[in-house]
């Protein structure tokens, strides 16, 4: 005879009206398992994430189910103020989008330094036009990228905006030797231009 498995739903006492939304909502329900231990392990796994979601949403204040009053205020001064939760799929998003970033930041500097001119002060420097030459093969996003690597302080040009043809003569100066950038980033070029490891079969002959 198979082994019989009984779910038991406990409704929790209905908190008193008035208050906020979240203390008007349905009571919470308890569900206990008796015979099988491990099903009963699953369902408390179930419940903690189900209890730390609606934790999450009453601190979202783009949820509907966002309480102001459970919301706990967050210093200006602390580190995570404007910022998602640590480990959340937009977190998680920023920082590929960050990455994605540095990377191409990284390969302008890294055109510059190799194609620019290098001038007295060990700076190198390029036109706008030949780098927007040299960017058609590589990226429509050159003068986003030139913008970002002159917020971090990594280029110089004149202007707010760089336009093709008009501003073709505009120079644009690397303001740091590639090395230090490379430091900077955690990108070592060493490890980037290693082979890819050759698919051996079971018999020792390659692919």
């Amino acid at each position: 005879m198979k082994n019989l498995v009984f779910l038991v739903v406990d409704h929790l006492p209905r908190q008193q009206r008035g208050g906020s939304m979240a203390d008007q909502e349905e009571p919470k329900k308890e569900v206990r398992v008796f015979g099988r231990p491990e099903l009963a392990s699953k369902v408390a796994m179930f419940q903690k994430k189900a209890e730390e979601h609606d934790r999450r949403q009453k601190d979202n204040p783009f949820s509907a189910r966002w309480d102001g009053a459970a919301s706990a205020a967050m210093s200006k001064d602390d580190p995570r103020y404007g910022h998602p939760e640590e480990g959340s799929k937009t977190d998680k998003r920023g920082k590929q989008a960050g990455n994605l970033i540095s990377s191409e930041v990284r390969v302008l500097c890294e055109n510059l330094h190799e194609f620019g001119v290098e001038l007295p002060d060990g700076t190198r420097a390029i036109t706008f036009g030949e780098l927007f030459q040299l960017y058609t093969s590589i990226s429509n996003k050159v003068v986003g990228i030139l913008l970002r690597a002159r917020k971090h302080g990594l280029v110089d040009f004149e202007g707010e905006m760089l336009y093709q043809r008009r501003d073709d003569g505009v120079v644009i100066r690397l303001l740091r030797p590639i090395a230090d950038i490379h430091r900077e980033m955690g990108y070592d070029p060493a490890l980037a231009q290693l082979p890819k490891s050759t698919p051996v079969l079971l018999s020792g002959k390659k692919e």
